[in-house]
């Protein structure tokens, strides 16, 4: 099986580091109990998940990447965390009820089946007051994002990637998480963790092929010709400031990112 994380992994740690204001929310809407235990879903190089043991959390790790499950190992010393594993997310070997709630920080995307990952988060968080908190974007944030402009049919793939809330709402409900609450992320130029949309009020990252690098858009969906083309374009408009009318024409008041909170 092609893992697109085994082939650009390498290099993640470098510009995917844990943001703090994303963590303060991701701790806040999960609401951790002491002594409860918690899984982090499809949690790449566990930088997320490391924070969450930081402030104190008992949890636990999983992705599909075995490189990525490999890099979150060498971070980790013994008795500093439940755990990594390396498994599918329809397909995990954790018991019914195992954990107190769950998070999954951008990467409901990737998921070949969101109802069955979603039932299987349902099984393994407890049926009582378990949580289940995802940071991700929705197809209609994306349309508005500036990098449209330079590339059009990345971001149309990209875009088509992502599950809509409707869809979230669905599979929520079905997966057994009847409560459903959203709150908007607008990135902030301060944001630490250079994923797709990091770089709104930064636009000359995108001219850093190392910030690329780290972001599975540019790395598998963008053709090498429309990715030379938008890069070339957007360099000069960097340079002449033409950037910042496109940067303006941009603004959406629903926000870049979603976090949706989901309870039983």
């Amino acid at each position: 099986m092609d893992v697109l994380y085994d082939r650009i992994g390498s290099g993640y740690d470098v510009t995917r580091k844990p943001d703090p204001y994303l963590l303060s929310r991701l701790l806040d809407l999960l609401g951790p109990e002491a002594g409860g235990r918690y899984v982090d879903v499809a949690c790449g190089t566990g930088n997320y998940s490391l924070s969450l043991a930081a402030a104190g959390v008992r949890i636990t790790g999983f992705d599909v990447s075995m490189e990525m499950i490999a890099s979150a190992k060498s971070k980790t010393a013994p008795s500093a965390h439940e755990g990594w594993l390396v498994a599918d997310v329809s397909d995990t070997p954790f018991e019914t009820g195992a954990f107190a709630g769950a998070t999954c920080t951008l990467a409901i995307h990737h998921f070949p089946d969101l109802p069955a990952a979603f039932r299987e988060v349902g099984r393994i968080v407890a049926a009582d007051d378990g949580r289940f908190v995802i940071f991700t974007s929705t197809p209609e944030q994306m349309e508005r994002y500036w990098l449209n402009h330079y590339f059009p049919d990345m971001l149309r793939r990209s875009a088509q990637q992502m599950p809509d809330l409707d869809g979230m709402r669905s599979a929520l409900s079905a997966a057994g998480f009847s409560r459903v609450a959203t709150e908007v992320y607008s990135v902030s130029p301060r944001l630490e963790d250079l994923f797709l949309y990091s770089g709104k009020h930064r636009p000359s990252l995108y001219l850093d092929p190392g910030f690329l690098a780290g972001i599975s858009s540019f790395a598998n969906l963008a053709e090498p010709e429309e990715l030379e083309r938008g890069l070339a374009k957007l360099a000069r408009d960097v340079e002449a400031g033409a950037i910042d009318d496109v940067i303006r024409s941009a603004h959406y008041e629903d926000g870049d990112y979603l976090f949706v909170c989901a309870s039983r």
